[in-house]
C-alpha cells in the first residue's frame, strides 16, 4: 500500500512521528535561555563586585572601656617628674615651610633649633641667636615700623651686620656678592640661602607673603640682608616692577611715603637696594631724595650695577649717604661660561683696587657656580664678605 491508498488521519499520524526529533532544538533552547535567565536574575539580585576572589571573615571585637577608665584625663605635664616631661622648644625657635616652587615639596625647618644629621639639613645652619629688630631702632608710622637711628647713635647698617668675624688685614682683597629677587620663589630663595656661604649677602623683593620668615632664616644662618625698593624702569609701565614703585616724575612725598612703604615691610636689613629702576636711578633729583631719606635712617644704598645710566655716585655725593654701586653683574648672560668670566672679571677688579662688589640673580646655574667659586677663593688670597664689611673698606680708601 502505497500513500495514494493509505487513508488521509493515519498520513497525519506518521507525518507528526517523523517530526518528533525536530523538537528536540527547541528543547536545547528553552534550556539555554531559562540557564541564561537564572543568571542574569542572580547577578541582578545578588552581584558580589568581588566575586571570584579570595575571601577571609574575621571576627572584629568592639572594645569597650569601663566607665572607671572614661572619665580620666590626661595627666598635666605639670605634675610629671622633670624627667617625664615632654621636651620643650627653648631659646627663640620658629619653624618655616620651605615649599619647592617646582615639585610642591614642603620642607619644615626650625630657625635657631639644634643641628641634625638629616641629609636635607641645609648647609648653612644657625650660626647664632639672631634677635630680633631692636626696638631703639625702630619709629612707628602709619605704616608701621620703619628704621632709624638709634639714641646712641647705632645705624642699622651696622646693628644688623652679619654676625660672621671678617679677620683680614688691610692688604687682603675683599669681594662682596649681593644675590638679588629673593623671597618671591621659594625654591629659589630656599637654594640661595642654604647652599651660598654665609658671607653672601641675600637681597629680598618686599612683595612675598613669607618676607620676615625668610629673611629671619637667612640671618640665623649668617647671611646680611639688603631690602629691594622697586623702581620705575624706562619701559614703564609696560614693565612694571610691581605696586606702590618709586616713579622719577612722581613728587618728592609722595616717594618718600612710598619708600616707607616698603622700608616697613620687615626689619633686620642693613640697607636697601634698586629692584630694576633704569629711568629712577639716572634721575638725580629723584634719587638723592632716596638717598638722603635711607642716609638719615642709618642705612645703606646699593645700586645693583644693572642700569649703565645711572648716576648713583654723584647722587650719592650730594647727600653724603652710605653708598656702593655694584662693579659687576655676574650673570647678565646666564650662561656658566659667562658667569664663570665675570667672577674672573671680578677678582681681577679686587686684587687691583681691593674691593669689588657684584650682584647676581638667583638662578640655579648661578648659585651653583658661585657655590663652587667660592670654595677655592682664599686659596687666591682673596675673602668674600658681606657687603657691610665692604662698604667700610671703601669707607677707609676714601
Amino acid at each position: 500500500m502505497d500513500d495514494l491508498d493509505t487513508p488521509l488521519k493515519a498520513q497525519k499520524s506518521a507525518g507528526a512521528r517523523r517530526r518528533l526529533p525536530v523538537s528536540l532544538l527547541g528543547l536545547l533552547t528553552l534550556a539555554l535561555a531559562t540557564t541564561l535567565g537564572i543568571a542574569i536574575g542572580w547577578v541582578v539580585l545578588f552581584d558580589d563586585p568581588l566575586g571570584g576572589e579570595p575571601k577571609h571573615v574575621v571576627k572584629i571585637e568592639q572594645i569597650i572601656v569601663p566607665p572607671s577608665q572614661q572619665t580620666k584625663t590626661a595627666p598635666d605635664t605639670n605634675d610629671l617628674p622633670a624627667k617625664q616631661a615632654p621636651p620643650q622648644q627653648t631659646g627663640d625657635q620658629r619653624t618655616i615651610t620651605i615649599i619647592d616652587g617646582n615639585t610642591g615639596t614642603k620642607r619644615e625647618i626650625v630657625i635657631n633649633g639644634p643641628k641634625t644629621d638629616d641629609k636635607n639639613t641645609p648647609a648653612n645652619e644657625p650660626t647664632s641667636n639672631v634677635p630680633p629688630a631692636d626696638s631703639r631702632l625702630i619709629e612707628a608710622s602709619k605704616h608701621g615700623s620703619l628704621p632709624k637711628i638709634g639714641p646712641d647713635g647705632v645705624r642699622p647698617l651696622d646693628a644688623y651686620a652679619s654676625p660672621i668675624p671678617v679677620t683680614t688685614t688691610g692688604a687682603d682683597s675683599m669681594i662682596a656678592i649681593v644675590i638679588t629677587g629673593l623671597g618671591v620663589s621659594a625654591s629659589s630663595t630656599g637654594d640661595a640661602i642654604s647652599k651660598l656661604p654665609a658671607a653672601v649677602t641675600l637681597g629680598f623683593v618686599p612683595y612675598g607673603n613669607e618676607l620676615q620668615r625668610w629673611v629671619a632664616r637667612a640671618r640665623s644662618t649668617g647671611h646680611e640682608v639688603l631690602l629691594q625698593i622697586p623702581m620705575e624702569p624706562f619701559d614703564y609701565p609696560d614693565n612694571d616692577p610691581g605696586p606702590q614703585t618709586l616713579t622719577a616724575s612722581a613728587p618728592k612725598d609722595q616717594n618718600i611715603d612710598r619708600l616707607h612703604y616698603f622700608l616697613s615691610r620687615t626689619q633686620g636689613y642693613v640697607g636697601v637696594a634698586n629692584f630694576m629702576g633704569a629711568r629712577f636711578t639716572a634721575n638725580e633729583e629723584a634719587l638723592a631724595t632716596v638717598l638722603s631719606e635711607t642716609g638719615k635712617r642709618g642705612l645703606l644704598f646699593l645700586d645693583d650695577g644693572t642700569s649703565p645710566r645711572s648716576i648713583s655716585p654723584k647722587a650719592a655725593a650730594r647727600t653724603k649717604a652710605p653708598f656702593l654701586k655694584a662693579d659687576v653683574v655676574i650673570d647678565s648672560k646666564a650662561e656658566w661660561a659667562e658667569i664663570d668670566a665675570a667672577l674672573v672679571k671680578l677678582e681681577a677688579i679686587a686684587a687691583e683696587k681691593g674691593i669689588a662688589i657684584a650682584t647676581a640673580s638667583s638662578l640655579p646655574v648661578t648659585i651653583e657656580r658661585l657655590a663652587r667659586w667660592a670654595k677655592t677663593l682664599e686659596t687666591r688670597g682673596i675673602r668674600l664678605v658681606p657687603v657691610s664689611a665692604a662698604f667700610h673698606r671703601k669707607a677707609k680708601q676714601s
